[in-house]
């Protein structure tokens, strides 16, 4: 049986040495503003292959070291910009297709969203599930892209918490801890639970 001290044990070792958002990794000063939110979808658009994150997140530093930190910024980019970008990144396998499917995405997003997925928050009205079918609209975004976006958003949107996917479960019966997002979340502060699903999906992640 874990004991509540070593329960808190590991809960304050995951947060110091895997607690750090995919987002954050990325450079993304995540917050609920349009630019940052706009990010987080790039960031969530190159998660959503068969590849590994650290390439992802390392793809969407230097998209953003282009300067492409808006839609209006990533639609004016060319295809052949952003493969260069992609390329210098090492995500070669997927970078046309992610190119194209970058810009199609900002595109969506000025056209349907006016530039700012606070209103995609909003169409949603509160319903997690729905959010994830509107992210899904997004090119590449499936159902696994939806939970990444959410499970990072959780850190500005208050309303999706408690957000641990199932990969974050995964984690969490790894290091023994519940694989329940309400008891999960009573582990930590609500402003620790992004942080907290972030490091149990590191540890899913990790080999061993």
């Amino acid at each position: 049986m874990v004991t509540k001290n070593a329960t808190k044990n590991t809960v304050e070792e995951l947060l110091a040495e895997r607690g750090t958002t995919y987002a954050e990794q990325a450079g993304i000063k995540l917050a609920d503003k349009p630019a940052p939110l706009y990010q987080l979808l790039v960031l969530t658009t190159l998660l959503s292959v068969r590849i590994k994150a650290e390439l992802a997140v390392d793809a969407a530093r230097e998209l953003f070291r282009a300067g492409w930190r808006t839609p209006k910024a990533m639609r004016e980019s060319t295809w052949q910009q952003r493969v260069d970008a992609l390329g210098r990144a090492h995500y070669v396998r997927y970078d046309e297709s992610t190119a194209r499917y970058l810009g199609e995405a900002a595109e969506r997003v000025i056209e349907t969203y006016h530039g700012d997925l606070r209103h995609l928050a909003e169409k949603a009205d509160g319903d997690v599930g729905r959010l994830r079918q509107l992210l899904t609209e997004f090119p590449r975004i499936g159902a696994t892209g939806a939970q990444i976006f959410c499970r990072e958003a959780q850190a500005v949107w208050p309303w999706l918490r408690p957000y641990f996917d199932k990969r974050a479960l995964v984690g969490a019966k790894k290091v023994g801890l519940p694989a329940d997002p309400d008891r999960l979340a009573k582990l930590v502060s609500p402003d620790d639970q992004a942080r907290l699903a972030a490091a149990l999906t590191r540890v899913s992640l990790a080999r061993r």
